[in-house]
């Protein structure tokens, strides 16, 4: 009895594979040195505006940003790349003889298919290892506008929190939890919305239902004088989550740090809608690879002698960027609370997956 496979010989499926893969980079490699020397010329201004910096801090600049550009256009790479395959097999009748041997459209898109699904992998593990933590170190130092970089990237800066009338500003936070730990600590003691005195110290940790910060000084306003305080137990009401998680940066966390984050706001009582969507685009994002031969494949059926290759090409680009504007509106709309956080992350990779088939299946008729 004859064995029936998906795939085509093993021979035209490494063929096929790599040829796939070797346009997909050499797109993505083209892109990246066109958009990195774009970005350059809005950045670089700022980047050197700052005393002491130079031809590293750019250097380390351009590091951060690479990892942001090749993981978003990634996916539009591995489209240009399916095409361009195709169109070339298309033109060289080498389509027209895998149809010939009996290999139906599916069969003949398998090779691009599992070699797409890699390129998925690999972009999840490059996005969750490089990105998020690229992109985590960018923003803390285009916060401080390109100058001495932060050493510890998982620490917050900056943080403000409110305490009833108070107001409480963090410089630093490190740790999670009870095991929170603060640093440059300034309370502005508000009665009214008028400010009465203003509480400076140097740490704070977890005690006593509170903070307990040392050393303190008190300035009191009315008077102008300046008291020792030592140890005192502030803010009685702020639980750890409001100062650890005050800004949670969805970009610069990886899958399991997000997902941590997203319990602890959880347990808190904090909405985490927008949070969640951003955490299931992460698995839906690099799967979208896995699209691009399905929507490219238009490229391939057709005789190229008919003169509408060309508009072949386009119409499989067009539906690459409406996949990427559906993509991006439904996680706008996730964000916004009007999707929820799974149909926003899912629905286009499921639409767009349809509308692939059904072009795949009436091509092949």
């Amino acid at each position: 009895m004859k064995t029936v496979s998906f795939f085509p010989s093993r021979t035209v499926a490494i063929y096929m594979g790599r040829m796939f893969l070797v346009r997909t980079f050499a797109v993505l490699a083209a892109l990246v040195l066109v958009l990195q020397a774009l970005d350059l010329l809005s950045e670089s201004g700022d980047i050197l505006a700052y005393p002491g910096n130079g031809d590293s801090q750019v250097w380390q600049y351009v590091a951060l940003r690479v990892p942001q550009i090749v993981s978003r256009f990634l996916p539009f790479s591995v489209l240009l790349g399916t095409i361009l395959t195709l169109i070339t097999m298309n033109q060289n009748s080498e389509i027209v003889a895998l149809k010939g041997s009996g290999l139906s459209a599916h069969q003949v898109l398998a090779p691009l298919l599992v070699a797409s699904l890699g390129v998925a992998v690999i972009s999840f593990a490059f996005n969750d290892r490089v990105v998020a933590r690229s992109t985590a170190t960018l923003n803390q130092w285009q916060k401080v506008n390109y100058g001495k970089l932060p050493i510890d990237r998982g620490d917050r800066a900056n943080v403000w929190v409110r305490d009833g009338d108070d107001l409480i500003e963090v410089n630093q936070i490190r740790g999670r939890g009870d095991a929170t730990r603060l640093g440059g600590i300034t309370l502005y003691d508000r009665t009214g919305g008028n400010l009465v005195a203003i509480l400076r110290a140097d740490h704070g940790k977890r005690a006593g239902g509170g903070w307990l910060v040392e050393p303190a000084t008190r300035f009191d306003v009315a008077r102008g004088t300046v008291t020792n305080l030592g140890s005192i137990v502030i803010a009685k009401d702020v639980r750890p989550d409001q100062f650890t998680l005050a800004s949670v940066d969805a970009d610069g966390l990886s899958f399991g740090a997000l997902k941590a984050a997203i319990g602890d706001l959880s347990d808190a009582g904090r909405p985490t809608k927008a949070l969640e969507g951003s955490l299931w685009h992460k698995l839906s994002g690099p799967l979208s690879s896995v699209l691009m031969p399905l929507l490219g494949a238009v490229a391939a059926f057709g005789i190229a002698r008919s003169g509408k290759l060309f508009v072949r090409a386009v119409i499989g680009m067009g539906l690459g960027f409406a996949f990427f504007v559906a993509d991006n509106f439904a996680l706008a709309m996730g964000n916004l609370g009007a999707y929820p956080p799974f149909l926003a992350a899912w629905a286009p990779f499921l639409l767009f997956f349809l509308i692939g088939e059904a072009v795949l299946i009436r091509s092949e008729e």
